[in-house]
């Protein structure tokens, strides 16, 4: 993607200055340690700035190719992956999930009443895209006191060693939180997603990854795991210390990313800002990068659409709601500008990781954002938020 300047594309170089002074704030206050803001339009860059260390135990600066643990920022990429296979007939969106992993033709629902019922209807491939399978989070719904909620978090599901298929077969284990359809919960859905593909294709999901997506689309340094010769551009991941300020949190947290052997299709990648700007490209372009085209225009306008019904809503993740967006087939879909109280256009869509990484592309304005960072967010600051008033107040046409 080439650079230029943002008087070339509509922004104000002195409004979009501002991003720049923000984000050096959080830096300089101690709560971030590190992060780069990247900013396109219309496919040419028109800010990309690195601010602070990738490892404040060393002191090594951020770096343009850092690494970065990029959490559910894989589900865009493993709901793509499927998307894929449905473009060559290989599955339908109404298919039931039991027609690939048996084991989901067995669930049970727990009732209101606390006994557990058998489904109304199957589960499809639409109820895990769209997150109304049922299915729940290890850790999301802590406070919910359902107790679906509390099974979950007594399974930790990305154990080292674990397989995909293993995982998949204790999710499968498990009763559903709610009939199908009946509620949007965030979930391990696009985890079983992620092995659907490797049934479908009998590849790994990093190699379908690999051979698919990342390498037609030149994403060079985005995977399951670090490589070696690499690691000394992987960034460190902080959280909140006892008593304020930051700390280190150890690197195994979500797994070793040295040693992988689950391809965990909701939270696995790695990824630099490099790479994950030329994924979104991709999905701004409607399927294609630098020649390559992975999916048909409409099929990625099916995957940006709203595909919640109207009796889930509102919408809310956690504790956290999100006012104003649906969710799509692998992105939250911003519907209603002055219900979310965030700047943006509507159609505006994208998602973000556990270490505040985050992603959006929008479509009407033909703008993507990035933000990439390494800290497990404890709510005490919103720089995404901010990041993304910063850019909209700099557009200017």
């Amino acid at each position: 993607m080439n650079t230029v300047t943002p008087e070339d594309v509509g922004f104000s170089s002195s409004r979009l200055s501002r991003v720049s002074g923000i984000m050096q704030g959080y830096v300089e206050r101690g709560q971030l340690v590190g992060l780069i803001t990247a900013v396109a339009r219309r496919g040419q860059i028109v800010h990309l700035e690195r601010f602070g260390c990738m490892d404040a135990k060393t002191g090594q600066p951020m770096e343009f190719d850092t690494i970065f643990r990029v959490f559910s920022m894989t589900k865009p990429v493993t709901s793509v992956a499927l998307m894929m296979l449905l473009e060559q007939g290989l599955l339908r969106l109404t298919d039931p999930v039991s027609g690939f992993i048996p084991a989901f033709g067995k669930v049970q629902v727990l009732g209101r009443d606390g006994r557990l019922v058998d489904l109304d209807r199957d589960i499809t491939i639409h109820d895990l895209l769209r997150h109304t399978a049922g299915l729940s989070y290890q850790g999301y719904y802590k406070d919910s006191g359902e107790f679906v909620d509390k099974l979950y978090d007594e399974v930790d599901f990305w154990t080292p060693g674990t397989t995909s298929q293993e995982m998949v077969q204790g999710i499968a284990a498990l009763p559903l939180a709610f009939q199908p359809g009946q509620a949007w919960r965030y979930s391990v859905a696009t985890d079983v997603i992620g092995h659907v593909v490797e049934i479908i294709s009998d590849m790994s999901l990093g190699q379908f990854f690999e051979e698919k997506i990342f390498g037609p689309l030149g994403m060079e340094d985005t995977a399951f795991s670090v490589p070696p010769e690499k690691a000394d551009r992987f960034a460190a991941l902080y959280g909140a210390a006892e008593g304020g300020g930051l700390e280190e949190i150890d690197h195994a947290i979500g797994g070793d990313y040295f040693d992988v052997s689950l391809h965990a299709g909701g939270s696995g990648l790695v990824s630099t800002a490099a790479d994950y700007l030329r994924f979104a490209q991709f999905l701004q372009n409607r399927g294609e990068l630098d020649g390559a085209r992975l999916l048909g225009p409409r099929t990625v306008d099916l995957m940006r659409a709203n595909h919640l019904p109207p009796n889930v809503f509102p919408i809310a993740m956690g504790a956290e709601p999100m006012p104003g967006f649906g969710f799509g087939l692998g992105f939250s879909v911003m519907m209603d500008v002055a219900l979310t109280g965030l700047i943006g256009s509507t159609g505006l869509y994208g998602w973000g990781g556990w270490a505040k990484t985050h992603f959006w592309v929008d479509p009407q304005d033909q703008i993507i954002g990035l933000l990439m960072t390494q800290y497990i967010y404890d709510g005490t600051h919103p720089a995404i938020s901010d990041f993304r008033t910063l850019v909209y107040q700099a557009l200017l046409d």
